[in-house]
């Protein structure tokens, strides 16, 4: 018997529980999901922790049923118009997530608002649609990982250890890692696993993109690792300007922005830290605290000419060296590469 991930198999209890109109046997759901009757019943306590209407009967013969309770107004969903119709418009955020779990659950749930609502509402919603529109520049795709990405949720949720295959932008070989995950950052239309990775120095935690990601082998025979009680993502990542973190003391990082781009500047938080201060010849000095610069320097390089790092010295010499061999490319004594024809 082939057990389905955590993630996978409790989406099909939940799909299973709901559609049902005369309950689910706890053989039914096993099959179903090719997992044992004990783990099943694992899931279903759990689900009722959480505080789902998971409710049982038992029928005649013995026979002993479960499913979802909606039938009571306290328990039963009640969505407004403006409500189905800000989940069908968001429908593209998960666009990136195709081929996942969640992506199918969605786009199973968003099939059955397009059902219940009228042909005039449904018309109405499409022509919305159609003044929005994401675009993709530098998403990641996902298409061919969906079931990478659900085992990364399931080794996330049951807080099993994992082996990680690697290949990262600077190695020619994939690498294995045994990481602990403790969840995934979604930043810049890319997905990023947060994993402690004990094999590293002093137990570092690290964030591997999940588009590099070859292979994931949970070890569901282990214990479940401790994740500590007080992690938390957005926390972790306060004095990141992305995803990328420093190990050392956060440091203040100050740029001045040329009046051209000051209110491109001010229009946006680009981190929590932020503090802009408006000069008299219309420049915009800008402050961060940060403890990574990888990020906050490509970030003044796309300004070109009108970004001036002013503080701490390690960046604004950073900034200098890359300005010099970007300018060293175009050089005159630079032989110039020509198609061939």
């Amino acid at each position: 018997m082939t057990d389905t991930p955590g993630l996978v198999r409790h989406l099909l209890l939940l799909q299973m529980l709901s559609v049902s109109r005369r309950g689910v046997t706890l053989r039914e759901m096993a099959d179903e999901t090719g997992s044992s009757q004990r783990t099943i019943t694992r899931d279903l306590n759990t689900m009722r922790q959480a505080g789902l209407p998971v409710v049982s009967q038992v029928e005649a013969h013995g026979r002993k049923t479960w499913q979802l309770d909606f039938d009571s107004d306290a328990n039963r969903p009640v969505f407004t118009f403006d409500e189905l119709a800000a989940l069908y418009l968001g429908r593209r955020l998960l666009d990136p997530l195709i081929g996942t779990s969640l992506q199918d659950g969605a786009r199973k749930a968003l099939q059955k608002i397009r059902a219940a609502l009228p042909e005039g509402a449904r018309k109405y919603l499409e022509k919305l649609a159609g003044l929005v529109h994401r675009t993709s520049f530098g998403a990641g795709d996902y298409t061919g990982q969906g079931e990478l990405v659900d085992l990364l949720f399931t080794a996330i949720e049951d807080r099993r250890i994992t082996s990680l295959t690697y290949h990262s932008q600077r190695s020619t070989e994939p690498v294995t890692y045994e990481v602990y995950p403790y969840g995934l950052v979604f930043h810049r239309d890319s997905l990023y696993l947060v994993a402690r990775s004990p094999e590293e120095h002093d137990n570092e935690i690290r964030h591997f993109k999940v588009n590099r990601v070859v292979d994931v082998d949970i070890n569901a025979s282990s214990l479940p690792f401790n994740r500590p009680a007080d992690f938390n993502l957005q926390e972790h990542l306060t004095d990141a300007f992305g995803i990328f973190r420093g190990q050392g003391e956060p440091v203040e990082v100050r740029i001045r922005f040329a009046a051209q781009v000051a209110r491109y500047v001010e229009e946006s938080r680009w981190h929590a830290s932020q503090q802009l201060t408006t000069g008299r010849d219309g420049s915009v000095t800008a402050t961060f605290t940060l403890d990574a610069l990888e990020e906050v320097q490509s970030w003044v390089l796309s300004f070109g000419h009108l970004a001036e790092v002013l503080e701490p010295d390690e960046l604004r010499e950073r900034v200098k060296e890359e300005l010099k061999r970007s300018l060293a490319v175009y050089e005159p004594s630079r032989p110039r590469r020509t198609r061939k024809g």
